[in-house]
């Protein structure tokens, strides 16, 4: 079978444009992709050619303007599916089939983006130290009881500001604010690393709790300089104190605008949130699938039950440059 992954230094004519393909643009690293293409050519017998791309997708879209070769992006965090679209690089595709396969809170209402996976921000905690039951909120990082005892990434990251734009969402600004100094207060440690690092932390006694995404658990389960970490530590779901569920941000996929493939750029959308690729998302990525009645794999199941956050990530989004103040107005990271 014909894969084609490019890396993002290779030259835009590297990419054809013949019909029965595709080109994709991706945050999403190779080795994710590639069960994926090899699944939707057989599927369909049209090939994608992707280019992974370390950041910068929009401003590399804007810059080529209608010259781009790309007919997708595959991205992760709702915030940056909306700074596509904020940019005018998507264009609003309508399909039954995504519609019916995609909830509605986990896609742009006009047709601009579309969610794949989930990933839920939950709370990485010592099985020696924590109890089972202590952690049941978000907001509950923020009591004094967690003081010296909180691992995280830079609070200006992504993935945080994706949790503090929820937790405007839930609670307001005033209280999101609160929160985020409450977090601060109770950390161990200045924020640093990636989330892994904030397991390992945990592992070594430096603090008990962390925030962090899912999926790391099965990355470092496979790493054997990782086991070690990840058995230290146990997954607890926070909910929202108003009694919504766990936060989840998702990996997503949108046209670009003047895509020259529209056709098979569709078919690929829609194969993408088909029960088959659906299913390899879970097994590959160990995320949580959003196409209703697919599960997750079995070692996603085995960390707990999740109850995602219906709130719609459009809005969640839209919090974002308020969220990122915050961190930066309370110096979060010093």
């Amino acid at each position: 079978m014909f894969r084609t992954f490019i890396l993002a230094t290779t030259a835009l004519a590297a990419l054809p444009a013949f019909a029965g393909e595709v080109n994709v643009y991706s945050y999403r690293q190779p080795e994710l992709i590639e069960p994926l293409i090899a699944g939707f050519q057989q599927a369909t017998g049209n090939t994608a050619n992707v280019v992974y791309i370390d950041n910068g997708i929009t401003e590399r879209l804007v810059a080529e303007g209608p010259r781009s070769p790309a007919d997708l992006i595959f991205t992760v965090d709702v915030a940056r599916l909306e700074e596509a679209r904020e940019a005018g690089v998507t264009q609003p595709v309508q399909s039954e089939i995504l519609n019916a396969n995609i909830p509605a809170e986990m896609r742009d209402p006009d047709g601009n983006w579309f969610g794949l996976t989930t990933r839920a921000r939950i709370v990485y905690a010592s099985k020696e130290r924590v109890g089972e039951g202590e952690v049941t909120t978000y907001e509950d990082l923020a009591d004094p009881k967690w003081a010296g005892r909180i691992c995280t990434r830079s609070g200006t990251h992504a993935y945080n500001i994706a949790l503090l734009s929820a937790i405007i969402e839930h609670d307001g600004i005033e209280a999101a604010t609160d929160w985020a100094e409450g977090v601060k207060a109770n950390l161990a440690r200045p924020p640093e690393g990636g989330d892994r690092d904030q397991v390992k932390a945990i592992w070594a006694g430096e603090c008990d709790i962390a925030l962090g995404n899912t999926y790391y658990m099965g990355a470092m389960l496979a790493d054997p300089e990782q086991q070690d970490w990840a058995n230290a530590v146990r997954l607890d779901f926070p909910t929202f104190a108003d009694g919504s569920g766990t936060h989840v941000n998702i990996s997503g996929v949108a046209m670009v605008k003047g895509a020259s493939n529209e056709a098979e750029a569709l078919a690929f959308m829609e194969y993408l949130s088909s029960p088959e690729a659906q299913q390899i998302y879970a097994e590959v990525v160990n995320e949580y699938p959003v196409t209703p009645g697919t599960p997750p794999s079995d070692l996603v199941a085995s960390w707990g039950e999740l109850t995602p956050d219906t709130t719609s990530l459009t809005a969640v989004a839209s919090n974002r440059a308020e969220a990122l103040k915050i961190m930066q107005s309370i110096d979060f990271d010093n």
